[in-house]
C-alpha cells in the first residue's frame, strides 16, 4: 500500500470516529445501468445495487440517526444500516418531468443546454436546480446543530448530494455540472461552529 494510501484511508477512519453529516447516494438500479434519467420514477434497486448498499452501510458504520429519501431506491439502501429511519422530501431526487425514463442520449439536444446555461429553467413537469438547491438547503440546516454532536447519516440522490456540496463550498449550484458521484458513494460534512466543511467526497467501497 502506498503512502498516500495509508494517509488516506486514517484520514477516512478518524472521520467514521467524529460526530458528522454524512450524505450516502443510493445503490444501483436497473434504470441506472440502462442510462436513463429517474427522477421521481420509484425503481428499486437490482441485484448490483444491493450488494452495493450492503458495504456502503458496512463501510459508513454506525450512526446515531437515520434519514432517507423517501423515493424506494434510498429506503431500500436505508434498510440495510439495520436502523429505524425516517423520510424526508427535501432529500427526493431531482424532478426531471418529462424526461424522466429518457436516456441521456436521447434528450432533446437543447435540454442539455437550458440546464447548464440557467439554474432556474425546468422541463414540463419537473424542478430547477435552484428550487433543488433551495429545499437541500433548508434540509441541511435542519439537520446542523444535530451533526455537531452526533453521527446523521442521510440516504439520497447525486442531485441533492451536490446540492448539498455546493452549500458547503458556497458555491452555486451550477458546479453540480463539475462533480462526479459514484453510486452507493459517501460525502461527510463536518459541521463546525464557523459553518460547514467538506470533510470527504465520493468515497466508495468495493461491494
Amino acid at each position: 500500500m502506498s503512502e498516500r494510501s495509508e494517509r488516506t484511508d486514517v484520514a477516512v477512519c478518524c472521520a467514521s470516529l467524529l460526530p458528522v453529516l454524512i450524505l450516502v447516494r443510493h445503490g444501483r438500479t436497473a434504470l441506472n445501468a440502462a442510462g436513463r434519467l429517474q427522477g421521481r420514477l420509484d425503481e428499486s434497486l437490482d441485484d448490483v445495487g444491493r450488494e452495493q448498499a450492503k458495504a456502503v452501510a458496512a463501510h459508513v458504520g454506525e450512526v446515531d440517526e437515520l434519514i432517507s429519501s423517501p423515493l424506494r431506491r434510498a429506503t431500500e439502501t436505508a434498510e440495510f444500516f439495520g436502523l429505524p429511519f425516517v423520510t424526508d422530501e427535501r432529500w427526493a431526487e431531482l424532478a426531471y418531468g418529462e424526461f424522466e425514463g429518457t436516456t441521456i442520449a436521447d434528450l432533446p439536444s437543447g435540454a442539455w443546454a437550458h440546464w447548464r446555461q440557467n439554474v432556474m429553467w425546468a422541463p414540463e413537469g419537473g424542478e430547477s436546480l435552484t428550487a433543488l438547491a433551495a429545499r437541500v438547503q433548508d434540509a441541511c440546516l435542519d439537520l446542523a446543530e444535530r451533526a455537531r454532536d452526533h453521527r446523521v447519516a442521510v440516504v439520497t440522490h447525486v442531485s441533492p448530494v451536490k446540492a448539498a456540496v455546493a452549500w458547503v463550498l458556497g458555491a452555486g449550484i451550477e458546479i453540480s455540472w463539475r462533480t462526479h458521484l459514484s453510486q452507493a458513494s459517501v460525502c461527510r460534512i463536518d459541521m463546525r461552529e464557523n459553518g460547514p466543511v467538506l470533510f470527504s467526497f465520493n468515497e466508495t467501497s468495493p461491494p
